[in-house]
């Protein structure tokens, strides 16, 4: 069976002083006068928008109604280790109206179905806390 495209996303970025990050949706215009935090924080935003993508679908799933839209507050750190340049990430989930049993199970199933989850587990170090 051969992959069925769901969604795509192309950005072009131009670096400098005079850099920026356009989609060509025009949904992101963003000025990049520097790389570094302006990396991180992309990054944290669109792992945070799958995140609570794929944990609402982890509701669906698990039939659970959710009274309130969840929120992530992601962190993604640049180290510079002996062995070079690694990100960490720290991902603090909130599922308000959700007992904490119920919370803790679709945000452990939500990191399994999350694409960002799945591309960056065993690559960096990841804290997912629930808030």
């Amino acid at each position: 069976m051969a992959d069925k495209i769901l969604f795509s996303g192309t950005t072009h970025v131009k670096g400098g002083a005079e850099g920026y990050a356009r989609s060509t949706n025009g949904v992101l215009d963003l000025a990049l006068p520097q790389p570094h935090p302006a990396a991180e924080n992309l990054f944290a935003a669109a792992w945070s928008a799958c995140f609570i993508g794929a944990l609402e679908l982890a509701a669906s799933q698990k039939k659970v109604t959710l009274p309130a839209s969840p929120e992530a507050d992601t962190t993604i750190e640049l180290l510079n280790r002996a062995d070079g340049f690694v990100l960490r990430a720290r991902l603090d989930i909130s599922v308000p109206g959700v007992d904490r049993d119920t919370a803790h199970e679709l945000v452990d199933l939500a990191h399994r179905i999350c694409p960002y989850s799945k591309a960056v587990e065993g690559n960096i170090d990841i804290e997912l806390n629930l808030a």
